[in-house]
């Protein structure tokens, strides 16, 4: 009789089980649907507050390919104009590094401010953490509008306007690697009479450079383009060239820029990949084939 009884218990439970498993998948599939409706809604309305006509969009294919064709081969061929090329190029590649490596700089003391785990006190955390987000909430090629208007046409302009974006940028990055730590090398430094200063310095900050060095290198790879960009505007750099060839139709000198700026990218991507791979603690090779 007690073996029965604990059979009929058991597959009560086992019922129980598997009627709360049904009504959770039940749950967990209206609740895709309605995630899958919200966005096949917000997709319908986007498309019809922008108002596109795709005839035209459909249309245009025949211009691209006839612009493409145009572009074929690349013109280098004028030896000066090649040089200063070359140098723009540099050029860019220069405002990309000063400007990321002095937001990195600036931003690692206010990321250590805008960490729960450092700053105890919420209204201060909150209050740096909505500066920053001031920073990183404008594009790029605004801030380079701006600081043209400040410091004048130039790559100075490009420098800081790449640095003040991506000041807020580093700050949340950095700020959100911080809280991720693990806390106890810092107890283990506190308990071994350490201040609260040494717990960041030798209990912390060891833990996260080697994250914090990865996403400067990447910033790095991606500020080029954006320098590109912002020359374009008045900030120095190869852009400057490419919206004058673009201006004048010149679509092979075009077709050579835009494949100097993506070879330097190319460059840039394999030796960070390379660089992050070695600060992480894994091995260079791994990259080869990058």
């Amino acid at each position: 009789m007690s073996g029965a009884r604990m059979l009929s218990a058991n597959a009560a439970a086992i019922a129980l089980r598997h009627s709360r498993l049904k009504g959770h998948n039940r749950r967990r599939a209206v609740l895709v649907a309605t995630a899958t409706a919200a966005v096949i809604g917000s997709v319908v309305l986007s498309f019809s507050v922008l108002d596109i006509v795709w005839g035209r969009f459909l249309g245009g294919f025949g211009e691209l390919g006839r612009i493409i064709s145009l572009m074929v081969p690349p013109d280098y061929h004028s030896t000066p104009r090649l040089m200063l090329w070359i140098k723009s190029l540099g050029e860019s590649l220069a405002i990309a590094f000063l400007g990321t490596t002095a937001a990195a700089l600036l931003a690692l003391p206010f990321s250590l401010l805008a960490s729960a785990n450092v700053m105890p006190v919420w209204l201060f955390r909150f209050s740096i953490r909505r500066g920053l987000d001031v920073f990183r909430g404008v594009n790029t090629l605004i801030w380079a509008l701006i600081w043209i208007n400040v410091v004048g046409l130039g790559p100075f302009a490009g420098v800081l306007a790449i640095m003040t974006t991506d000041f807020g940028t580093f700050g949340k990055m950095f700020s959100e690697a911080i809280e991720a730590a693990d806390h106890k090398p810092g107890e283990g430094v506190v308990a071994s009479g350490g201040s609260g200063l040494h717990r960041i310095r030798f209990g912390l900050i060891p833990q996260v450079l080697p994250i914090l060095f990865s996403q400067v290198l990447y910033l790095i790879e991606s500020n080029t383009r954006s320098a590109t960009i912002i020359g374009i505007v008045g900030a120095g750099g190869i852009g400057q060239h490419l919206t004058e060839a673009i201006r004048t139709l010149e679509w092979q000198q075009v077709s050579f820029l835009v494949l100097m700026v993506l070879t330097a990218v190319a460059g840039i991507d394999s030796i960070s990949a390379r660089i992050r791979r070695v600060i992480i603690g894994g091995s260079a090779t791994a990259d080869e084939g990058r």
